[in-house]
């Protein structure tokens, strides 16, 4: 009221702004202002980054952009207020300007190699379960318990309408086998605890990513899970700044969970609002899908054979190679058999040749199959 228009609306819309920023960040008001006093040499662009952040994430949400512009401006009114002045080398765009973009499976591999096992859990539950930043703080044991004590892959996750953003309505998820490979390692770790982290007992509401700075067990927040996404960028040199002077960079935090769309899209093998559904965003198909239940969509998640990790290409000698010995033969004795007979081939015709052999093997070992059924019959 003091430093605006005076306006009683234009107050209400900048509070609201702080309270989205607080829940983004899980942090009081006070407690914000706090830290910001630790450390003044890094103030602004540590702000600006983290601001930046939260813009990227309401986009994400589908928020119009000039919802978005008036939340950063109660968040500005909130530093400003207390003597903290941020400077933005841009105004706050009506319209996207600047597009971050999913990383490549390539680059996803690169960030989990660097990353110790905490955060192996963290990538991998964005990239693979597509979860918001916001709700993945407020996952508990609770809700992977029953799929991982009873060894079924993909683990589902449902996520109920209280954590999750706006609070419109609860959805399920799942986490494929990198994904569980690392949170049973990272839980295994915690059981045993080390010098500076007492053991945890695995219980119900354990937090599945542990707050590392307290002995005391509490989540993690948001806007450390964006902090150290962004030190990981930087310190593989994965990102690119956009727009000159901006600030802005082509990977955020938040561009992890746009891996799980761009893939799963990718793959071809899951329609769109299935998708969409997986993210929690509120799509008219909603109950439809809901419908369908957990196995229909465990099985549609486990098709798609989504994963972090680049898969190699199979040739066709090695998927021929694979196909014949689930006829009961093995490949490389009848490829030994046909290098004996024919020992003096150059590379190429070599290759053309071994597929010329499985393909005859195979053929043969149909018919074959085929004879003794009918001698079966008669």
């Amino acid at each position: 009221m003091k430093y605006t228009t005076g306006s009683r609306y234009t107050l209400y819309q900048y509070v609201f702004g702080v309270h989205r920023f607080c829940e983004w960040i899980r942090k009081e008001p006070d407690e914000i202002i706090r830290e910001v006093f630790l450390d003044r040499s890094v103030v602004d662009e540590y702000i600006r980054e983290m601001i930046d952040d939260f813009i990227g994430d309401l986009q994400a949400e589908g928020l119009a952009l000039g919802t978005i512009a008036n939340h950063v401006k109660g968040v500005k009114a909130l530093f400003r207020t207390n003597g903290v002045k941020i400077s933005f080398p841009h105004r706050l765009p009506r319209r996207v300007v600047y597009h971050d973009r999913a990383p490549t499976p390539e680059e996803l591999t690169k960030l989990i190699e660097s990353a110790d096992i905490r955060d192996k859990v963290i990538i991998s539950f964005l990239a693979l379960g597509g979860f918001r930043i916001g709700t993945l703080v407020k996952l508990q044991y609770r809700h992977v318990k029953k799929d991982i004590e009873s060894g079924i892959i993909p683990i589902h996750v449902h996520v109920e309408s209280e954590i999750t953003k706006g609070k419109y309505h609860d959805y399920g998820t799942f986490l494929g086998v990198e994904a569980v490979k690392y949170l049973k390692a990272y839980l295994e770790f915690r059981r045993k605890g080390t010098d500076y982290i007492p053991l945890d007992r695995i219980d119900k509401s354990l937090p599945i990513i542990r707050n590392e700075r307290v002995a005391e067990v509490r989540p993690i927040s948001a806007g450390a899970i964006h902090r150290l996404i962004s030190r990981f960028y930087a310190k593989i040199n994965l990102r690119r700044k956009l727009g000159g002077k901006s600030i802005r960079y082509d990977l955020r935090a938040h561009s992890i969970r746009k891996f799980f769309r761009t893939q799963l899209g990718s793959l071809g093998t899951i329609q769109r609002d299935y998708i969409e559904y997986m993210m929690g965003h509120t799509i008219s198909t909603y109950n439809d899908i809901k419908m369908k239940g957990i196995e229909f969509l465990r099985n549609l998640y486990a098709q798609s054979g989504l994963s972090i990790r680049p898969k190699t290409k199979l040739s066709k000698i090695e998927q021929l190679k694979l196909i014949i010995e689930a006829w009961g033969m093995n490949p490389n004795e009848i490829l030994s058999r046909e290098t004996l007979s024919r020992p003096n081939r150059t590379v190429v015709d070599v290759e053309k040749r071994q597929i010329e052999v499985l393909n005859q093997a195979l053929k043969q070992a149909i018919v074959n199959e085929l004879q003794d059924n009918i001698k079966a019959v008669y």
